[in-house]
């Protein structure tokens, strides 16, 4: 089935079988490995990416399910060399170690801050919850947000470059 859809601004036309999900579309046909397979179901959030303004998990999601649309994964955030405030933050404050949850991490966040550029603890948490990470006990991820989001309002983050243990 022919799908026509945008990726990180570029637009593409695939032949793509019925049943092809959307991360295997993203990863196998466009070679964009950095959206994450995790769990195959959904849970983990490892292959979160937004469509049209609002994250979905690409394990769920049929790539003709994208026909038309327009897809953000976690390689179409940074601005050149410039890096997005959530990848900054995320940096900054230390808020991976593997980083094999981190760009599902990222896109949600980025959405998050999309609708709420500043989010109490409690919404950052919320706004993450269908994300899973193994390594860190979320507290530098929850800063890594807050950092964003003083970036995106154009405040000076507080407290960026100071470590904080899980």
């Amino acid at each position: 089935m022919e799908i026509s859809v945008s990726v990180n601004g570029t637009d593409h036309r695939s032949d793509v079988e019925p049943r092809t999900l959307l991360v295997h579309y993203l990863r196998e046909d466009l070679g964009l490995t950095g959206t994450h397979i995790g769990c195959d179901t959904g849970y983990c959030g490892a292959c979160t990416v937004i469509v049209d303004g609002r994250t979905v998990k690409a394990c769920t999601m049929l790539a003709v399910q994208a026909d038309g649309q327009s897809v953000q994964t976690i390689e179409g955030v940074a601005n050149g060399d410039e890096l997005h405030p959530v990848q900054e933050g995320f940096w900054e404050c230390h808020g991976l170690q593997c980083g094999f949850c981190t760009p599902g991490m990222i896109m949600s966040s980025i959405a998050l801050l999309d609708s709420n550029d500043d989010p109490t603890e409690e919404e950052i948490r919320h706004g993450i919850e269908g994300n899973l990470c193994r390594c860190t006990g979320y507290h530098n991820i929850v800063r890594s947000v807050q950092y964003a989001g003083a970036r995106i309002r154009g405040e000076e983050p507080q407290g960026a470059s100071q470590e904080v243990s899980s």
